[in-house]
């Protein structure tokens, strides 16, 4: 009681406007921190990129449900303008009302994931702003739930095929985005961590693939590369690429960094559903786990530091497949097991 009386006793913080509130929100972001239960996280570089996105997200949404305006019917002038007076409003002036119609407004037009992010966004750009989380309306307002999309991945026959038509469209870079498929396919990588691969990242002795994480925070505990050992096919793929040649170690293993129109028409013509280059990320995870990898190993390949609970479940339908497939394996007697009519 004590504690509480002395809470009330102190004098409130002054309340500043949204444009305060978004300014530092901006400035702590791009310093590469975030708040998270009171105290000061260390983001990765991609997502600061994401956050800063989220507040163009916020602001012209806010724009749309404050002042009852088509973004896309406004002037860049008065898109400034507009910009200008939602700063200029005090942060308190966010009402809950507003929040309501601006969920109501939002939520219908993004997905779960990018509405959450964005709600996060104003929940502390009201924060920064001076206004208490008692008396901030967008923690009235709840979180969507996300639904996990059900990943629907090619059979082995239809990749094959798949790859046979990137590199035969006769495009002027068919091989080359053949190629930058296959390395994704091999070896999990994301497709801004394949653009930074360079031959030096190749230790044929080792048997081992360096590749530069993408979505390590920048914290002490956090390494910026992992080790991937090299499957045969990953092997066998670079030791093409290489062959006849005498890379630098500063040279890049893909010559190009997208094939999305490529894997676009192929996909069309093996009548396959279309990939992304992220997709190639989920199919070689899905590979591996059929093999019998362990979520484990499995995580540390792939660059997650959560000890595979991500992968338990999002993967879950193939780990319960795999189990089945190893109790089937299991023998109680030396003579085999009779099969008995349904």
């Amino acid at each position: 009681m004590p504690l509480k009386l002395a809470d009330l006793r102190k004098p409130k913080a002054e309340v500043g406007s949204f444009g305060d509130g978004r300014i530092k929100y901006e400035a702590e972001t791009r310093n590469g921190y975030t708040s998270r239960k009171k105290r000061l996280i260390k983001l990765a570089p991609l997502s600061i990129t994401y956050r800063l996105r989220c507040v163009e997200c916020l602001r012209r949404s806010l724009v749309e449900t404050i002042f009852n305006k088509a973004w896309k019917d406004l002037s860049e002038q008065g898109r400034n303008d507009f910009f200008a007076r939602l700063d200029a409003m005090k942060a308190s002036d966010i009402t809950k009302a507003i929040c309501d119609a601006w969920q109501t407004r939002y939520s219908g037009h993004y997905s779960a994931v990018v509405f959450n992010n964005t709600l996060n966004t104003l929940r502390r750009v009201l924060e920064l702003a001076g206004v208490t989380r008692d008396g901030n309306p967008a923690y009235d307002m709840g979180r969507l739930d996300i639904i996990e999309k059900q990943i629907r991945l090619p059979r082995p026959e239809q990749f094959d095929r798949i790859l046979e038509l990137i590199e035969t469209s006769g495009a002027a870079q068919a091989k080359d985005c053949a190629n930058l498929a296959r390395f994704l396919a091999y070896t999990g990588a994301r497709i801004s961590e394949a653009k930074q691969a360079v031959w030096g990242d190749v230790n044929w002795q080792e048997n081992t693939l360096t590749i530069h994480s993408v979505k390590v925070r920048g914290s002490h505990d956090g390494s910026v590369t992992r080790m991937l050992p090299m499957n045969p096919a990953l092997r066998q793929h670079l030791q093409q690429l290489s062959q006849g040649k005498q890379p630098e170690p500063s040279d890049h293993i893909c010559s190009v960094f997208e094939c999305q129109k490529s894997l676009d028409r192929a996909c069309r013509l093996a009548g396959c559903k279309r990939l992304v280059h992220h997709d190639l990320r989920h199919y070689f995870v899905t590979k591996c786990l059929q093999a019998g990898v362990g979520v484990f190993t499995l995580a540390k390949w792939i660059g997650h530091r959560d000890n595979g609970k991500l992968l338990l479940k999002i993967y879950a339908h193939l780990q319960a497949e795999h189990s089945q497939q190893q109790a089937n394996l299991v023998q109680f007697g030396a003579a085999p097991m009779k099969q008995i009519a349904a």
